[in-house]
């Protein structure tokens, strides 16, 4: 079962899903949420406001445009649109290990018109 949500950058909207994992729930918890963000490239990384969780099986930094991640190291989300600092191509790779915790459904790239926006919000869908 996952959990629909819709996040909100300037003017892009896309819709996208939390999995049903702990640390898919956590963020599901915490939402809605409007938080200032910082970029790696092209990602989008911001600190949520939940107790610090471990890494989950099957956690790592090989990521696919249009992964949501949970960042321990940082206790942040990331969204990747596009290679990021650490990419050798064109896929996104995390600085440190993630674990996926959901998947952007539309066309993430479009992301990359919303880097000047000051905020992002996420909410259930």
């Amino acid at each position: 079962m996952t959990m629909k949500v819709r996040i909100r950058v300037g003017e892009e909207t896309l819709e996208g899903e939390l999995f049903d994992t702990p640390a898919g729930k956590a963020v599901m918890e915490i939402l809605p949420l409007e938080t200032t963000f910082q970029t790696w490239g092209e990602e989008f990384y911001f600190s949520v406001p939940m107790h610090p969780l471990p890494l989950e099986e099957g956690a790592g930094v090989e990521m696919s445009i249009g992964d949501i991640a949970y960042w321990p190291e940082g206790n942040a989300l990331a969204i990747f649109f596009g290679p990021t600092p650490a990419s050798a191509g064109p896929e996104p790779v995390a600085f440190s290990p993630v674990n996926r915790v959901g998947r952007i459904s539309g066309d993430a790239v479009n992301l990359r018109r919303s880097g000047a926006s000051p905020t992002l919000r996420m909410e259930p869908a």
